[in-house]
């Protein structure tokens, strides 16, 4: 499974489970649309796949402060778009 495939699929999930916003998956769709454009930094990649899996809309609110919310994802975005 590539990494896009993976970022597909967490963004899928992040929808249906985690009411990410419209606005963070129309983001996301667009680097899915421009894969050429990210060839080489599947690292970076990793680490967007790794937050988008942590999504919480809610995220820093709990006891230990785990997950990630909308200016967390919209930050690591940012050095995509």
């Amino acid at each position: 499974m590539s990494v896009f495939d993976r970022l597909r699929a967490a963004m899928e999930t992040a929808q249906a489970e985690q009411d990410l916003p419209d606005f963070l998956a129309r983001d996301l769709l667009t680097i899915l649309q421009r894969q050429q454009d990210f060839i080489g930094r599947e690292d970076e990649l990793d680490e967007l796949v790794e937050k988008v899996t942590l999504y919480d809309t809610y995220g820093q609110t709990g006891y230990l402060g785990m997950g990630v919310n909308n200016a967390i994802l919209q930050k690591t975005l940012e050095k995509f778009l």
